[in-house]
This record gives C-alpha cells, sequence and structure tokens, in this order.
C-alpha cells in the first residue's frame, strides 16, 4: 500500500514539475520533509532495526527527488 503511495506520488510530482517547474519545489519539498519525518523515526529504533526502519524511507525521498527532477529536465529539453 505504502508503495503504491509513493508511486502515485512520484507520478504526480514528475507531472507537475513538467508542467510547472517553479511551483512543483513547494510539494516535493513538503514530502520530502514528510518522509524525512518518517526516517528520524523509524532510525530511533535500536541498532541494526533502526537502519532497516529508516531506509524505506530514505530510498522512498530519493525516488520522490528524481522524479521531480527528471520532469523539469524533460521540460528544459522541450524546443519550445
Amino acid at each position: 500500500m505504502v508503495v503504491a503511495v509513493v508511486i502515485g506520488v512520484c507520478v504526480v510530482l514528475a507531472v507537475l514539475a513538467f508542467l510547472v517547474p517553479r511551483l512543483s519545489r513547494h510539494p516535493e519539498r513538503g514530502t520530502q520533509r514528510t518522509l524525512g519525518a518518517g526516517a528520524r523515526a523509524g532510525g530511533k529504533a535500536p541498532g541494526v532495526l533502526g537502519r532497516l526502519f529508516s531506509k524505506p524511507f530514505h530510498s522512498s525521498s530519493r525516488a520522490v527527488s528524481r522524479s521531480g527532477s527528471a520532469g523539469r529536465r524533460t521540460r528544459g529539453r522541450m524546443p519550445f
């Protein structure tokens, strides 16, 4: 379920970044902030569990960042 939500956010963010590159920064930062809070909360578990619990949030954060930058990069390559 969480994977589907992250994929949905990535798709919406990429489309938003393609259509309105400047306005896509705010939703991207909000998503990054939310995922960062989850990673910090998961990281409070002791030892190896902390790394295991925070890893999905770090990889999701990286995916959101990549999708937003990919949308802006694609928009920049358009001929018009």
